[in-house]
């Protein structure tokens, strides 16, 4: 079986996609799940950019240290680099789709899908609301990534 290799996208890949690839890393580490992650925007706002403050306060309050990651964009080769993308929300999802070649090898669609009664469900974008959104984006994220390494588990 090939070695699943994930991607989180989000807008500016400096708040919600940053936390969801720290915490897929964590729970994969955790459960002795080898795989690759990554994290990418649809807009190119921050590339090179480290995460928002914010997002690296709340991943460190889990003793995940996401201060080395560095923004980038979202790119075709991504499609077969990836066998997973996922989308924090449906403006990005339709952003990812978008850009997506024909063909392409990843299986694309929300993070929130992943977790039971939340499927079809956007992670907020924090940047704008605050730091206890990060917070909430965390716990949603945190659910997405158990219920990923559970799957991939199987």
């Amino acid at each position: 079986m090939e070695k699943p290799a994930i991607l989180f996208v989000c807008l500016g890949n400096i708040c919600r996609s940053p936390l969801a690839e720290g915490a897929f890393r964590a729970a994969a580490e955790k459960a002795g799940l080898e795989a690759d992650a990554d994290s990418a925007g649809t807009a190119d706002y921050h590339v090179g950019s480290p995460p928002d403050p914010r997002s690296i306060e709340e991943a460190s309050k889990h003793g995940i240290d996401i201060s080395g990651y560095a923004g980038r964009q979202l790119s075709v080769e991504d499609f077969d680099r990836f066998t997973h993308i996922f989308a924090m929300d449906h403006q990005n999802l339709a952003n990812i789709d978008a850009l997506r070649p024909e063909g392409s090898r990843a299986h694309v669609s929300l993070l929130m899908d992943l977790v039971p009664g939340r499927e079809g469900a956007a992670i907020a974008d924090p940047y704008h609301d605050g730091e206890e959104q990060f917070e909430y984006t965390w716990e949603d994220v945190d659910a997405a990534a158990q219920a990923l390494v559970a799957q991939l588990k199987d």
